[in-house]
C-alpha cells in the first residue's frame, strides 16, 4: 500500500530498534523513505521505572525506509488528549531483518 494518502498528515512510525515517531509526513518514496516534520520520539518508560516517559523534539527529520517497521495515522483529538508523559509501558524491543 502507498503511504501518497498519508502526505500532510500526521502518522506514527515505529523503527527497527524500536523508536517510536510522530510527526507530519512531508514525503514518501517507493522504498519507504520517509521525510516528517516537527517529529517528536515518544520514549515510554516501564510501569517499574521511576522516571517519567517523555517526549524530545527532533523537527525536520529522515527514516530510512529500511528502518520503518510500521507507519500509520494519527487521531490527532485523542492523541491531543493523552498525557504522554504518565503513559507507561513494556520496552518496544528491536526487530530483525531475516
Amino acid at each position: 500500500m502507498s503511504l501518497y494518502p498519508y502526505v500532510n498528515k500526521k502518522v506514527l512510525v515505529i523503527t527497527v530498534d524500536g523508536r517510536t515517531l510522530t510527526g507530519t509526513l512531508v514525503s514518501c518514496d517507493q522504498v519507504t523513505n520517509l521525510v516528517l516534520s516537527d517529529t517528536v520520539e515518544r520514549i515510554i518508560r516501564p510501569a517499574d521505572d521511576p522516571e517519567p516517559s517523555s517526549e524530545t523534539s527532533h523537527g525536520l527529520y529522515l527514516v530510512r525506509g529500511d528502518n520503518v517497521v510500521v507507519c500509520g495515522l494519527v487521531d490527532e483529538e485523542l492523541d491531543k488528549s493523552i498525557d504522554w508523559t504518565r503513559v507507561r509501558g513494556d520496552v518496544i524491543c528491536s526487530t530483525k531483518h531475516v
